[in-house]
């Protein structure tokens, strides 16, 4: 009986630890970048093939949303990203994209044309880019003023909304 006891309590405290071994794989404690930091230097090539260097966006407002398709709040946010894209499409002083984090292209492109999508995005099978922004946490949004100074960030909690982005993006246009 005391054998039974022993297991259980085993089988109990094993899956108490289980949502720590499923969450991000990071270091706790590491905050990311936040507003008044600067933009990490990063490179990323784009669905057309655009590449897209951390110093071209001097001078330029941008929006940079880390997303996962799967990722449910991701989901939601993509129709707001998509508002904005279309609102400031022909304004060449405002860029947004949308950057994956482990996501292959094809999967990727295949979400981007069920959905109507025009959004230009970088497909990213691993981290790299993700990590030097954060550790943990999609979708993630950065809006950055024309200096590459990272004036505002959000993420699933709650998802920025359509007139919050666009109210940041109108003061790093015009408050910068």
């Amino acid at each position: 009986m005391f054998h039974v006891y022993r297991s259980l309590i085993f089988i109990l405290c094993s899956l108490l630890c289980l949502p720590s071994c499923i969450r991000d794989d990071s270091p706790s404690g590491a905050e990311g970048v936040r507003p008044g930091d600067r933009l990490p230097d990063f490179t990323v090539s784009l669905n057309d093939n655009t590449l897209v260097v951390a110093s071209d966006l001097l001078g330029k407002v941008a929006v940079l949303v880390f997303f996962h398709t799967e990722c449910p709040d991701c989901q939601k946010e993509f129709p707001v990203v998509q508002r904005l894209y279309d609102y400031y499409r022909d304004n060449s002083t405002v860029k947004i994209y949308c950057i994956s984090r482990e996501e292959p292209a094809d999967e990727v492109a295949a979400y981007w044309q069920e959905n109507g999508l025009t959004i230009p995005y970088s497909p990213q099978s691993g981290r790299e880019v993700y990590n030097l922004f954060s550790e943990r946490g999609i979708p993630r949004i950065y809006v950055s003023d024309k200096h590459l100074v990272v004036y505002s960030v959000y993420s699933d909690n709650p998802i920025a909304t359509f007139e919050q982005l666009k109210s940041d993006v109108e003061y790093c246009l015009n408050g910068n």
